[in-house]
């Protein structure tokens, strides 16, 4: 599959594949730090879910999920030294959760592309038709920075 095609958002951009096609996880899972299983709130398949955070797409579960992972709202206000703390993305479209990403150190993002690969790039980069847009940013202390 083309990433490109997919992502127009990436062209003219820094990104790059970081690992190959897997079907052991997807993008909420990478953004959570967990590379063994699929995330989504879906009660009707096998996928994980954090047991007490709302079985439903909304972007209010999502938040709920990841706040039990120490995770609250950020504003583009307070944008955080990348240092300082751990920031995800949650992607939406149609107010739909879509795609999930997670910031790195360096102030990359990185992201799992479905059954795709991981890839960093600009949080921008993935925004269009197919994950729709950020719509939240969540924020926790990064381990072992100093506030």
């Amino acid at each position: 599959m083309d990433l490109l095609k997919l992502f127009p958002g990436l062209r003219n951009r820094a990104w790059a594949v970081t690992s190959p096609p897997s079907p052991l996880y997807n993008c909420v899972a990478w953004a959570a730090g967990d590379a063994t299983r699929w995330w989504w709130p879906d009660a009707g398949r096998d996928y994980y879910w954090p047991p007490s955070a709302p079985r439903e797409e909304t972007i209010e579960a999502f938040v709920a999920a990841f706040a039990l992972l120490g995770y609250e709202p950020s504003s583009a206000a307070d944008e955080p030294s990348p240092l300082e703390f751990e920031r995800v993305a949650l992607f939406a479209r149609d107010s739909r959760p879509e795609h999930m990403a997670r910031e790195l150190a360096t102030g990359e993002w990185t992201s799992k592309c479905g059954r795709l690969e991981d890839i960093t790039h600009a949080l921008d980069g993935l925004r269009g038709s197919v994950y729709g847009a950020p719509v939240a940013v969540l924020r926790r202390p990064r381990a072992g920075a100093t506030p």
